[in-house]
């Protein structure tokens, strides 16, 4: 007989041993180092400001609206994570889950208080990433792939520092590729960039 608990409970139970391989066994002093720090949001300030100069400097009016764009994609995936998510799933994080708790190896100074499902950080930067790849695609081809890796890098953080569960990273990507993909449509139909604008590009 079909059981939805059950499944929910298997899955549950793989997230959980995945949780453990990433946060306890495929460790090493060097990502020990950089994982708390890349998935610190201040440290990629210097990241946004290019970004921000870069839209400016090429594409003028539009690339100030399609700053407009990127922040508000980061809006819609951070409140729906935690407004509509977070609060009525409840699923709490590993640091604070009192059934692994204790064999947590958390590499920052505190666990966040709140629920773990879904990964905002997952969410936002995932988001930020399609929002990034749907809009100059044409114009950058070569580069626009990379906000997937560098999304993906700071979502795995997520877990090996010990602040998420693997499915908590898995949820947060998806609704971040929805929102991305819905206001990058939004963005193209109205300012989109193509490799014809007679606008110099500054990196390529």
């Amino acid at each position: 007989m079909f059981s939805f608990l059950g499944i929910w409970q298997q899955i549950d139970h793989w997230d959980r041993q995945l949780f453990t391989r990433i946060n306890q066994d495929w460790i090493n002093p060097f990502f020990d180092m950089l994982m708390p720090f890349v998935r610190t949001s201040s440290h990629w300030m210097p990241l946004y400001l290019f970004l921000l100069i870069f839209a400016l400097v090429n594409f003028k009016g539009r690339g100030a609206w399609w700053f407009v764009f990127f922040i508000s994609t980061i809006a819609l995936t951070d409140m729906t994570g935690t407004y509509v998510l977070k609060h009525n799933i409840q699923r709490l994080r590993p640091c604070n889950d009192p059934d692994v708790m204790l064999q947590v190896r958390l590499l920052i100074n505190r666990c966040a208080a709140g629920y773990g499902f879904i990964s905002n950080h997952a969410a936002n930067h995932f988001g930020m990433a399609t929002f990034f790849f749907f809009t100059f695609r044409e114009v950058i081809p070569k580069w626009a792939w990379i906000g997937f890796a560098w999304a993906a890098l700071i979502a795995y953080a997520q877990v090996y520092i010990g602040v998420h569960y693997p499915l908590d990273i898995l949820a947060g990507a998806l609704l971040g590729i929805l929102i991305g993909r819905l206001t990058s449509l939004a963005f193209n139909k109205r300012f989109g960039f193509t490799i014809f604008d007679n606008q110099p590009i500054a990196a390529s």
